[in-house]
């Protein structure tokens, strides 16, 4: 019985470790294309994904049919700031990337690759 209790009590702290996740939150994109988006990340899973919950461009907020869709997803996070074994949506040209970030304070590194050709953006928090 105690090591069953036990084993609950594990399970119960690691599902709070993982809801606790310091890059949960909102993030606000580069600029790319001439426009940009605030990114929400949540668990999904195991994993994190973030999905866009609103999109800008030069004359200011305007509602792109991205919103909803998901841009970050099956992020796994490797501790110290580092996550991997993810994918990220670039909307402007439709390619998905292998990614990983990397996160300090309230910047997050996000990067990509596409076979050779990879991609970098620095994303800030909003909230």
């Amino acid at each position: 019985m105690k090591k069953l209790i036990l084993a609950a009590a594990l399970t119960v702290a690691g599902a709070a470790g993982a809801m606790a996740d310091p890059v949960l939150g909102v993030w606000k994109t580069q600029v790319d294309d001439g426009n940009y988006a605030h990114v929400t990340f949540s668990t999904c899973g195991a994993a994190l994904c973030g999905v866009i919950s609103r999109t800008f461009n030069s004359d200011g907020e305007w509602q792109s049919d991205n919103i909803g869709k998901q841009l970050v997803w099956d992020m796994e996070s490797r501790g110290g700031g580092s996550y991997k074994g993810g994918k990220i949506w670039q909307p402007s040209t439709g390619k998905i990337y292998k990614s990983k970030m990397s996160l300090s304070g309230d910047t997050l590194k996000v990067s990509g690759c596409v076979g050779p050709i990879c991609k970098k953006q620095t994303w800030s928090r909003v909230k």
